[in-house]
């Protein structure tokens, strides 16, 4: 992976120009200019009291069309910005990105600001990066990404277990660690346990990861799970190791998302569809995943699966749905390793 070049980006057989897609916007918007048009001929020869209730609804149609309008022009703006995302990123992105990472010491990128110097600070030994999403969402796949493209080897081995059908199996239960690079002190990253669409243990969760943090080889228990689940994870915990004496508290978080449910979620009439998006606004907006002002990261995955018109689509829906900037705040991550590199997700991370 390292220096090679990529093919430049294609749009799929039989799709439209990404420009294209707004044209119906375009006559929709010159409809309405036609009816008001009408309406002030028809309006000739009403009373006084009548014209003044046609310069209010003339005037409310007016405002909703440029209000229209201006959605459609920032949505228009948005698509071309992350298709252009792509292309910079397979040009010139990777080695920068990876350069920057390999550089990295924590307390690195901390702005002396407000009259505050890096002492005021309390810097981590690692850089720990909190990966959660929900079960399936491609956490471990993710993981197994960014160490490779590190690594830079064919045959570097899985670090983290993988799901290949993740309607069947367990799933992840224990938190891992795993240092990105391999062996370094600056980053790490934590698999943990999927989400579920029990948002009260959801956020419970996160509220213990985030303030009391995290540590490898931890066991991850619901109050939900069945006392079978808890009797195979406990008989597990007692054959796999120990669990670290270290605790790392959080430093930053990446929101993982299946593109393919997204974009279910998006197109389809079922309740269980729409309940995938509305999990992730609910567990996204939850206070403990922000750091003040900063919100997490959002990844989506399993993007080879779908058009690039679909995945530049999912992407503006998120950033509509999340209320962050599409193409500088949430990252398109296919499954293919000779689509470009997740490593900018890193370099956006902006805690100590």
């Amino acid at each position: 992976m390292g220096g090679d070049r990529f093919s430049p980006l294609t749009v799929a057989e039989g799709e439209a120009p990404w420009e294209q897609c707004f044209q119906e916007s375009n006559y929709e918007s010159s409809a309405s200019l036609r009816v008001r048009s009408s309406m002030k001929a028809d309006d000739s020869n009403v009373n006084e009291e009548n014209e003044l209730a046609y310069r209010d609804v003339s005037y409310q149609l007016s405002s909703a069309s440029l209000d229209f309008a201006a959605q459609q022009r920032r949505k228009h703006n948005a698509y071309g910005e992350i298709l252009k995302s792509y292309e910079d990123l397979r040009v010139e992105g990777l080695e920068e990105a990876k350069n920057k990472l390999r550089g990295y010491t924590p307390g690195a990128w901390i702005e002396e600001v407000g009259g505050m110097t890096l002492s005021d600070y309390v810097v981590p030994k690692t850089t720990t990066l909190l990966v959660i999403g929900p079960k399936g969402s491609g956490k471990s796949s993710l993981i197994n990404r960014i160490s490779k493209v590190f690594e830079n080897h064919a045959f570097t081995s899985a670090r983290a277990q993988e799901s290949y059908n993740p309607s069947v199996g367990d799933g992840t239960y224990f938190l891992q660690e795993h240092t990105i690079p391999r062996g370094s002190a600056s980053f790490c990253l934590y698999d943990t346990r999927g989400l579920s669409n029990n948002l009260p243990e959801n956020i419970r969760m996160i509220k213990r990861w985030m303030r009391k943090g995290v540590r490898h080889g931890e066991l991850v228990i619901r109050n939900s799970d069945s006392s079978a689940v808890r009797g195979r994870m406990k008989c597990k915990s007692r054959h796999n190791g120990l669990v670290s004496p270290e605790t790392r508290m959080v430093n930053f978080v990446i929101y993982v998302a299946n593109g393919v449910s997204v974009l279910k979620s998006m197109d389809g009439d079922g309740e269980a569809d729409k309940d995938y998006s509305q999990m992730i606004a609910a567990t996204f907006n939850c206070p403990y995943l922000s750091f003040k002002d900063d919100k997490p990261v959002v990844v989506v995955t399993h993007g080879d699966l779908l058009t690039l018109s679909d995945r530049v689509r999912v992407r503006l829906f998120l950033a509509e749905l999340l209320s962050i900037p599409p193409d500088k705040q949430i990252f398109d991550i296919p499954g293919s390793f000779c689509c470009p590199s997740p490593s900018p997700i890193m370099c956006d991370c902006r805690r100590p």
